[in-house]
């Protein structure tokens, strides 16, 4: 019997797909408390370019100002004018989440990282498990909305950027992705945040969720019920 791994890829577009994919090019916005909180403006009606090769992101639309764009790789964010000049960057940008200024608030360029990290690791899920390094491993199920959902705890390989090292991935009956847990710890160890998925429509083959809201959740992971602390829209998905 396949693995809830093999039956999540299979529902998601199957992995003959995603091997021939190179990129993706999404039209998004997202707001939510937590950009509020740090005194950030994250993009309206944005467009990010996703390498599926490698953990890479360029945020096409203009970022942070018109005529700019925003580039991500694990260990260097810049933002660079549509020529490609830099106009500032940061080297180790996860280091400088330490201290207190991380607590008050942030800068165009750790936006731009959290950011970055985040929407390559949503994009590439569940595909992305079957990479080397991946760990998975079905756990418990879940009750919730009147359903019984699989769940499927990862730890993630150190070398690959994201929220933290294990989180756990729950999908419904059609084995589509319903919900993930993780702890952003460029937010803080204690933002214990549960991130529900909606809407999952079919673009060329592949199968995504347009929708996402996160919450905190609760010492037994139940979810609050907000505030509503990021939410994503994808208005477009674009294969290549």
């Amino acid at each position: 019997m396949p693995s809830l791994l093999d039956q999540a890829i299979a529902a998601h577009g199957g992995m003959k797909l995603w091997r021939e994919l190179s990129r993706l090019r999404v039209r998004f916005s997202a707001g939510g408390l937590l950009f509020v909180s740090k005194w950030v403006v994250v993009p309206s009606n944005g467009t990010v370019l996703i390498d599926l090769s490698r953990p890479r992101t360029a945020v096409l639309s203009p970022y942070p100002g018109p005529g700019q764009r925003g580039v991500f790789e694990p260990d260097r964010v810049w933002v660079e004018s549509e020529d490609g000049t830099i106009l500032k960057e940061r080297r180790d940008p996860r280091e400088s989440f330490r201290g207190l200024r991380r607590a008050l608030w942030w800068d165009h360029l750790d936006v731009l990282y959290f950011a970055g990290y985040a929407l390559w690791n949503y994009l590439c899920a569940p595909f992305l498990f079957a990479e080397p390094g991946f760990v998975s491993e079905e756990i418990e199920p879940w009750d919730e909305e009147n359903e019984r959902w699989r769940r499927l705890r990862v730890m993630f390989p150190p070398p690959v950027p994201t929220h933290c090292r294990e989180q756990v991935f729950y999908f419904d009956a059609r084995t589509l992705l319903r919900r993930l847990d993780y702890t952003p710890e460029v937010v803080g160890k204690w933002a214990r945040a549960a991130h529900y998925c909606f809407d999952h429509k079919v673009f060329a083959g592949l199968m995504v969720p347009t929708r996402r809201r996160v919450v905190p959740r609760r010492p037994d992971d139940r979810a609050r019920v907000g505030p509503t602390l990021v939410w994503i829209e994808i208005k477009d998905v674009e294969l290549s």
